[in-house]
């Protein structure tokens, strides 16, 4: 579904589109134009027209698109309605803020459980179980895993990456501040909050 020639921008902005459908009055109007979605959001129409042509069927023309249709089509491009599973490897601070984090599930990211060698993170957390390493590939196999959360120091990131792709992970999101050497069937989604907020703070002046 996500081809080579989709871009992360266009990707970022397919849940802004369905935060503001959602906002909408469909009693008063069951129906939203591309022109109006883009005023409203204060993008270029040619830019929301393109965005909606690609990731879901084209709107009645003079009418626009049904607004609940229009939220299904992009919810199911995104995955939203395709629970998949997560698994945490590392569950210091940082960890453990994701583990307890309820928002996943609004995407349909459910994130089972986190993983730790440290014998005093094990245990109970929020409504989630923290498990000693040692148990990753197994319960990774027995629970057809295929999404793992780096968050770890990075001097430890990249042992933990290749032990998710021993288990059999082909998708992880790193929040170490390293650059990871990876098989090309594996997919890294590098997350780096400091450089993150640089950029924004630079991007300001």
């Amino acid at each position: 579904m996500l081809q080579n020639t989709i871009t992360k921008a266009f990707l970022q902005r397919l849940p802004m589109y369905i935060n503001y459908l959602r906002s909408l009055d469909k009693e008063e109007n069951p129906y939203v134009s591309a022109a109006k979605i883009a005023k409203d959001l204060e993008l270029g129409d040619v830019q929301v027209r393109k965005d909606l042509a690609s990731a879901c069927k084209n709107g009645k023309p003079k009418i626009g698109y049904e607004i609940n249709d229009l939220i299904s089509q992009l919810e199911h491009f995104l995955g939203y309605k395709e629970e998949t599973k997560a698994v945490i490897v590392g569950c210091g601070k940082l960890g453990k803020a994701l583990l307890g984090y309820t928002g996943f599930s609004e995407v349909g990211i459910d994130v089972c459980c986190g993983f730790d060698k440290n014998p005093d993170n094990v245990g109970s957390y929020s409504t989630k179980m923290i498990y000693p390493d040692y148990m990753f590939k197994a319960y990774v196999k027995d629970n057809n895993i295929k999404v793992g959360i780096i968050t770890v120091p990075k001097e430890f990131a990249q042992d933990v990456a290749e032990m998710m792709v021993d288990a059999g992970i082909d998708k992880i999101m790193n929040m170490a501040a390293i650059r990871l050497k990876v098989p090309t069937n594996v997919v890294v989604q590098n997350e780096n909050m400091a450089t993150a907020l640089a950029l924004l703070i630079r991007s300001s002046n």
